[in-house]
């Protein structure tokens, strides 16, 4: 009995020896530091270095030698005398000097020229907004846009102040027309540009006035006055219409240079002469209803009453200039 409790005594405290024992985990895994990395290059940063400069001046502070007076309160109008005498940037201490005067320039220009076209625009607007119809009948006779051609005739016939105004509209922009065509040809006799216009003005209403007085003349004389009347009407029509489409080329004659007056001087050329060579043959189809007419006839009667007279008027003014200068 007494050996029992003593092995149940030993066995008590063999078991609570064994379980303090901390006996060992096979299952723990040993981790190494992942942070610690042997033999690897240094790892430098992407971005560059960069060095931004000190915003401060480095220069090196002299002093101004400016002694304030005393007694002199911030507010007053002295202290802010002194301050803006010794300012670094502008010499409010050195004497004020009077600006040069410079000389008066003359600019010699093409004032009065500008204040002709203007002036060319300005009538004929107003021809063209007092006479409304006229210039619609005008165009229409023009073109040719309608049968009733001998009505619109007469109603432009029956209208004669809107004719005598662009007659006269014909005569100052032909004769300015006439003006920069001699001077680009290097052909001025009188060297004046307002001179050479008065005589290219005069000289073109004096050539039409005089085929006026031939041609009712003529068509008294040979019994053909119907037909003098047809021709002179269709110059005059194409004479009014030369006058309205130079405007624009003379706008461009007169303040253009280079390759723009180049283009114009040609376009202008060539619309005189189709508006010449069309007022042939419209005279030439009025005057063959009316009266049997050979075409090379009235080709020898274009050159002898048409050209010829022009050229000898232009030679003799020619020669009676180069006389007199």
């Amino acid at each position: 009995m007494n050996r029992f409790f003593l092995l149940l005594l030993f066995y008590l405290l063999f078991a609570s020896l064994v379980s303090a024992q901390t006996p060992a985990d096979t299952t723990i895994i040993s981790i190494s530091d992942s942070l610690i990395q042997k033999n690897l290059p240094p790892v430098y940063d992407s971005l560059p270095v960069t060095v931004t400069p000190d915003s401060v001046s480095k220069k090196t502070l002299r002093d101004s030698g400016w002694v304030m007076k005393t007694g002199i309160s911030f507010s007053s109008v002295e202290f802010n005398w002194q301050v803006l005498q010794h300012h670094p940037y502008f010499g409010f201490q050195k004497e004020s000097t009077s600006p040069e005067i410079s000389e008066r320039k003359q600019f010699n220009g093409k004032e009065w020229l500008f204040y002709l076209l203007i002036f060319l625009l300005v009538v004929f607007a107003l021809i063209r907004r007092t006479f409304p119809k006229y210039f619609n009948n005008l165009f229409r006779l023009f073109f040719r846009t309608t049968l009733k051609q001998r009505q619109i005739r007469e109603q432009l016939m029956q209208t004669p102040l809107p004719s005598l105004l662009l007659n006269g509209f014909f005569v100052v922009t032909g004769g300015l027309y006439i003006t920069f065509l001699l001077q680009h040809f290097k052909l001025d006799p009188v060297h004046n540009f307002w001179l050479l216009f008065l005589y290219s003005s005069l000289g073109l209403s004096a050539a039409y006035f005089i085929k006026f007085i031939g041609l009712k003349v003529s068509g008294w004389l040979f019994n053909f006055p119907e037909a003098a009347e047809s021709y002179t009407f269709i110059v005059f029509i194409v004479n009014k219409m030369i006058g309205i489409l130079l405007l624009p080329f003379l706008v461009l004659l007169a303040f253009c240079l280079g390759d723009v007056y180049s283009v114009g001087l040609t376009l202008s050329g060539c619309l005189v002469a189709g508006l010449l060579v069309y007022r042939f043959i419209l005279t030439f189809t009025a005057i063959r209803n009316q009266v049997k007419v050979n075409p090379f006839h009235f080709i020898l009667y274009l050159c002898a009453f048409e050209i010829a007279p022009l050229l000898l008027v232009y030679k003799v003014l020619f020669q009676f200039f180069n006389q007199t200068t």
